[in-house]
């Protein structure tokens, strides 16, 4: 039987380091880190996300604002928002909630806001940095992926890596940071040819596909880690992820349950790259 990795306990370590380091900050330079979420229109899951980075900031001391438009705001009022945010000294972090309305265009929104302040690590400079492999912000899912195998004390150097999804959010990311931990990649998608075979020959199988108990147990290796990024309901409307769970939790070494794994890590990358951001700004002033 797989060990479970448990991401909400890996969180909350995780968020006592950051608030402690926060009231160092705070002591040093006499003010906190400051988070500004932009949502615009009333997406049900966003609204959710927004309330829980409010209180994730809250939670380890950071200064927050969210800042709520309509669904029929313009392009131009939205980069007016985002052109405040950018001069104000209060503001290390600035994050554009996804998805957008209708009609607003997600890569000149993003792009919009300065790679110093790019705490999402969408920024197309961002983006080239970690493809350097040079310091930088990371995005926030793929981080407390890494951060979650360091925590367990699961070595990515050397072992096999399989990445099921492309996105630009976590697929793409995710496998750069394996990368750079010396693992051998591969990243499949819709258009791979026997996804099973690849599939089973990963130490490492990280699912990040969207579809529900999309990774079943022929597909996973006696022993392997399995990640599963995935956030979806079945038929029932109960949560599920992309893997299936109860099948897959026999064969693999460990596995990342949802809810409890990787998604309570990803507020908490968001809050660590708060943290830097506000650390590069009083380093650079």
């Amino acid at each position: 039987m797989a060990k479970i990795i448990d991401g909400r306990e890996i969180s909350r370590k995780t968020r006592e380091s950051i608030k402690e380091r926060t009231a160092g900050f705070i002591e040093k330079y006499g003010r906190a880190p400051g988070l500004a979420v932009v949502i615009a229109g009333d997406d049900p899951a966003s609204q959710i996300y927004v309330r829980n980075k409010s209180k994730a900031c809250e939670e380890v001391g950071f200064g927050s604002e969210v800042i709520r438009l309509p669904a029929e705001v313009s392009e131009a009022e939205l980069l007016s928002v985002i052109e405040k945010l950018k001069i104000d000294e209060k503001t290390d972090g600035i994050l554009v909630q996804l998805p957008l309305p209708r009609g607003l265009n997600p890569k000149v929104i993003i792009d919009a806001i300065p790679p110093e302040k790019d705490v999402d690590a969408f920024h197309v400079s961002n983006v080239g940095k970690i493809m350097l492999g040079e310091k930088c912000f990371l995005p926030c899912t793929p981080a407390g992926i890494m951060k979650m195998l360091e925590v367990e004390g699961i070595s990515v150097d050397g072992k096999e890596c399989v990445v099921v999804g492309r996105s630009n959010i976590v697929g793409k990311p995710m496998a750069m940071l394996l990368l750079q931990a010396n693992g051998t990649v591969t990243v499949c998608h819709s258009h791979t040819a026997n996804l099973k075979d690849i599939t089973s020959r990963a130490d490492i199988l990280v699912a990040a596909v969207g579809k529900s108990k999309f990774i079943t147990e022929d597909m996973v290796k006696e022993g392997a880690v399995v990640i599963d990024v995935g956030m979806n309901r079945d038929e029932n409307g109960k949560l599920t992820g992309d893997v299936d769970f109860e099948a897959v939790e026999k064969k693999a070494s460990a596995i990342t349950p949802v809810p409890g794994g990787v998604g309570p890590m990803t507020i908490t990358m968001l809050l660590e790259n708060t943290l830097f951001a506000a650390e590069l700004s009083v380093n650079n002033n």
